[in-house]
């Protein structure tokens, strides 16, 4: 289980952020409260905000996010785990050229 700080973290986004999605997409999202009260994700809660993350930068408005999670979501999960791998690709890149240029 993640608090809502470590998902804002993993995201790169402010924890308001993170609560307000988190209320905007009750049906993708549930987290649990913990004994003092604070929001408590499972790895699928951050999944899940992970997904509205890319969606929310493809220019996606709210209402388009949650039809494709609803509708598509599989193929969104697909996009995501694409995108980590070019980005992991690139940074191996970047790690190599910067060792071959001695720097």
């Amino acid at each position: 289980m993640y608090s809502i700080g470590e998902v804002a973290d993993i995201l790169h986004e402010n924890v308001s952020l993170v609560r307000f999605w988190s209320e905007t997409f009750p049906k993708f999202i549930r987290p649990v409260r913990n004994a003092k009260g604070n929001r408590m994700f499972s790895a699928d809660d951050v999944e899940t905000l992970r997904q509205i993350h890319y969606l929310v930068s493809t220019g996606l408005t709210l209402e388009g996010v949650a039809r494709r999670l609803r509708d598509d979501r599989a193929s969104v999960a697909a996009e995501l785990k694409v995108l980590d791998s070019l980005k992991s690709i690139r940074e191996r890149l970047v790690a190599v050229r910067t060792s071959l240029s001695g720097k």
